[in-house]
């Protein structure tokens, strides 16, 4: 998307959505896609990086704010959810052979690559605003079993 567009999804001047945009993009969240010629102005068009978020897990504090900014903001999608429209729900906190770890990782990377190869832009007649959060990471173990 480009800062106008999300600046309309959003509500927010374009001004602010762009700054933003471009701090996402130095921090290397998102990727320059595209750039377009609109009323003799240059528009570069962003697109969130799936796999930028490998580089949090290298530290443990900035994996774990990560996963707490995305839990911290699952209530208010979740408010949103339109009564009666499918969805898929899990919950887990299992203990895992290591065969079962590593197909359940690939699975979420598989999932997270699906999701931002095929998102279109907003309001694309046909499709759906769709939600999805996923954190898979071992835990420290307890004495539990």
């Amino acid at each position: 998307m480009s800062a106008a567009e999300v600046a309309r999804e959003l509500g927010e001047s374009q001004a602010n959505a762009s700054y933003h945009l471009r701090r996402l993009h130095e921090a290397g969240l998102l990727d320059v896609v595209d750039e377009v010629v609109i009323r003799g102005g240059r528009a570069k068009r962003y697109r969130h990086d799936p796999d930028s978020g490998a580089r949090f897990l290298a530290d443990p504090d900035e994996q774990r704010r990560l996963v707490s900014t995305m839990a911290a903001d699952l209530p208010g999608r979740a408010q949103r959810w339109p009564t009666g429209a499918p969805g898929a729900l899990t919950d887990a906190q299992v203990w895992l052979e290591p065969d079962s770890w590593q197909r359940a990782l690939s699975l979420a990377r598989e999932l997270g690559e699906l999701l931002h190869s095929a998102a279109v832009p907003p309001r694309t007649p046909g499709a759906e605003p769709i939600s999805a959060t996923v954190a898979l990471f071992p835990v420290e173990r307890g004495d539990a079993g």
